[in-house]
């Protein structure tokens, strides 16, 4: 099995993304980012909290920690209206249904909007597991420096479709902002570690 295709797993943090099929794009104006955020907090949010994400026009990238076993079958019992004991086979489709209805339902509703037909997203949802702090905190990074690395800002904090913002400020957000507050030492030191020199991407 592709490392990128593991099993999400009850109580794992993970790097999830996807992109755009060929050269198109999956978000064509602000509408389009608030929407699969809408999308988000409905499917994703009942079985993960979200650390850090980023939405590029053509692709995103998700840091997720996946909430307990227990969380999940509550929410799964609570959908299927049935308190039947389930198999860890079937939790694990039915993560992987909320991702996948999740993309589908944003897929469906871009395709209506604008005409087209077919596939949205390449393949099947990238998953990669931080396995050691070192990999949390380099994955939010990547993600906080994503729109910079692409040349579509100068400065971290710059591009509106991120998360960076979000955790520094105090308005209310679907991020988990302690989480990465805290992960880094306090706000301070948030701030201070996303100061660091970003490539450019060639």
């Amino acid at each position: 099995m592709s490392k990128y295709h593991i099993p999400l797993m009850p109580g794992t943090i993970y790097h999830v993304f996807n992109r755009a099929v060929g050269s198109e794009k999956l978000f064509l104006n602000q509408e389009n980012y608030r929407y699969f955020l809408v999308l988000l907090n409905r499917y994703i949010l009942p079985v993960a909290d979200l650390l850090a994400y980023a939405l590029l026009p053509n692709h995103f990238h998700l840091l997720v920690r996946l909430n307990s076993r227990e969380q999940i079958l509550s929410h799964y019992h609570k959908l299927k209206m049935s308190d039947a004991p389930i198999t860890n086979q079937v939790l694990l489709a039915f993560i992987m249904k909320q991702f996948s209805n999740w993309l589908n339902a944003y897929a469906k509703a871009f395709n209506k909007m604008y005409h087209r037909k077919g596939s949205l997203f390449i393949d099947y949802l990238k998953r990669c597991e931080a396995k050691t702090d070192s990999d949390i905190t380099a994955f939010i990074f990547y993600i906080h420096k994503n729109a910079v690395h692409h040349g579509l800002t100068s400065h971290i904090g710059q591009w509106s479709f991120d998360s960076y913002q979000a955790i520094i400020s105090d308005k209310p957000t679907c991020i988990n902002r302690s989480f990465c507050i805290n992960w880094f030492g306090g706000l301070e030191a948030f701030i201070s570690f996303h100061q660091q020199p970003v490539q450019i991407k060639k």
